[in-house]
């Protein structure tokens, strides 16, 4: 903020030109009560002014009114209603001196009294403090425009973004935030201007600004400390939100900062659309990398992560919020990975020594990832494959690792939707018939079978004569048109059994 003194009380009582004396012992006057903006100053010897005055002013008077037996306490109690800032007192003009009861009163009431010597006309008074407000508001022009250079000057500097929001910061002396779509803090100046608590709390505000789509400029009071939260973005498409430890802007702290969002959002556009051609970039390496030639990915890529490397997908990943993530914590971790959008999902290449990042970002947006195994570049395909068939075995969020798919059975991996409607096909004609017989061909067979077709120890489990399980295993075979006493009708009636369990 500019240095030039505000039109207050204060002020004016400091103009040696004018020679006003502060009657009020000021240590008896509420605290800033000199202090406080003064919006006029106006003169009335009427016995009740206040239907003629605005708030905030000061008011000067010569007395004229207590001749004709105006109650002190009366006078004074309506001018504080009316929240006068101050009264100023003509002497020598039809008083020598200031009445004491009109002291006294003042001082109750907690108005500043001053005198106004018979030398100082009360228009020189006026006409001072309105010179005071002409020279503030050229001030605060003048302000406004040298922060619009030195605003556009930080914008043209490398992180233009981060540069602008912390001249911002410095020119409005407070801190400034900036939070992403997914409500991260992105940009801090101060950068320990804020506990850890705040940060947190204006991170959900910003969320729920962002999801729920509120209009900008809000207030917000946490822990006695006041922010002004701004969105950044179009209607339908909001970016960010900026938050300024504030309680409030006149207007030409609002004219900055409203340039300062136009300028958050104008750099978060190019940057979209840098991000969109770099997607657009990174998916047709993708295609070579599933042809497992990494070459034209580092030749233009640069760095890619160093092998052995994992592959993942992240499925229903909110692709904007999530990239933006990813790109911030990558940065930080100071590693390098590959990224790009697919029909699957988003697909992530990072090194083996970087797999923890996959479990932040599952917990951070609620999403599922399939991972591979470790794999070289020149296997980058079966990686990618891994990865899609982990992915499909993960029905909750969080990180689902090919190495646990392939330490389960095969039958396992193969138990698809498809598969399923197959065996229960196959097994209908058993099925139908327990149910209309209220038999059970099927658990005889899956105990048959569990017990490696062998007839006594199973007719044994089952508490039945082993003829009797014989004829029950026939019976099934008949049914479903298969000869039990091969082994490939044996094992194709265990995957039947499996695939098909409720």
């Amino acid at each position: 903020m500019d240095d030039t003194e505000q039109p207050t009380l204060r002020a004016l009582l400091r103009r040696r030109d004018l020679a006003l004396s502060l009657i009020s012992s000021e240590h008896a006057l509420p605290d800033g009560a000199l202090d406080r903006p003064l919006r006029w100053v106006h003169s009335s010897d009427l016995a009740d002014p206040t239907p003629f005055l605005a708030e905030d002013l000061a008011l000067l008077t010569t007395g004229t009114q207590f001749d004709a037996d105006t109650a002190v306490d009366v006078y004074v109690g309506r001018l504080a209603d009316r929240g006068v800032l101050g009264l100023g007192f003509g002497t020598d003009v039809h008083r020598a001196a200031i009445p004491d009861e009109l002291i006294a009163e003042c001082a109750r009431r907690g108005i500043p009294l001053f005198e106004v010597p018979y030398r100082t006309p009360f228009i020189a008074v006026a006409r001072a403090h309105s010179e005071a407000i002409a020279a503030q508001a050229y001030a605060r022009r003048s302000w406004a425009l040298d922060t619009q250079r030195a605003l556009a000057l930080a914008a043209l500097r490398p992180h233009g973004l981060d540069a602008t929001l912390a001249e911002l910061g410095r020119r409005l002396s407070a801190w400034v935030g900036m939070y992403d779509a997914s409500g991260a803090l992105q940009v801090s100046h101060p950068r320990s201007g804020m506990t850890a608590h705040l940060l947190t709390e204006l991170g959900d505000r910003a969320t729920e600004i962002l999801t729920r789509g509120l209009e900008a400029g809000q207030s917000l009071t946490i822990d006695d400390q006041t922010f002004i939260l701004f969105t950044v973005g179009r209607g339908g498409h909001l970016r960010g939100v900026i938050a300024l430890a504030a309680d409030a802007l006149d207007a030409e702290a609002r004219t900055v900062v409203t340039s300062v969002i136009a300028m958050a959002g104008l750099a978060l556009e190019q940057s979209d659309q840098l991000a969109r051609s770099k997607r657009r970039l990174n998916s047709q390496l993708l295609r070579s990398l599933q042809d497992d030639d990494p070459s034209l990915a580092r030749r233009v890529l640069g760095g890619m992560p160093s092998a052995p490397v994992v592959v993942a997908i992240a499925a229903d990943a909110p692709t904007g919020p999530f990239v933006d993530w990813w790109d911030r914590r990558r940065a930080e971790h100071g590693t390098a990975s590959f990224l790009a959008e697919s029909p699957d999902g988003v697909v992530l290449c990072l090194s083996v020594t970087d797999e923890a990042l996959l479990d932040e970002a599952a917990a951070r947006f609620g999403i599922r990832i399939g991972a591979s195994s470790s794999e070289s570049y020149d296997a980058f395909s079966r990686a990618h494959a891994q990865a899609l068939a982990a992915l499909r075995q993960q029905p909750d969020a969080g990180v689902f690792h090919f190495t646990d798919a392939a330490g389960s059975s095969i039958l396992s991996a193969l138990a698809t939707d498809e598969a399923r409607l197959v065996a229960e096909s196959r097994l209908a004609p058993l099925r139908d018939h327990d149910a209309r017989t209220r038999a059970d061909l099927e658990g005889s067979l899956r105990v048959w079978l569990e017990h490696d077709a062998k007839a006594d120890p199973a007719a044994a489990a089952l508490g039945v004569h082993r003829h009797t399980l014989r004829s029950r295993i026939a019976q099934a075979g008949a049914l479903l048109g298969s000869d039990l006493s091969t082994f490939p009708a044996r094992a194709e009636l265990w995957a039947l059994l499996q695939t098909a369990q409720d």
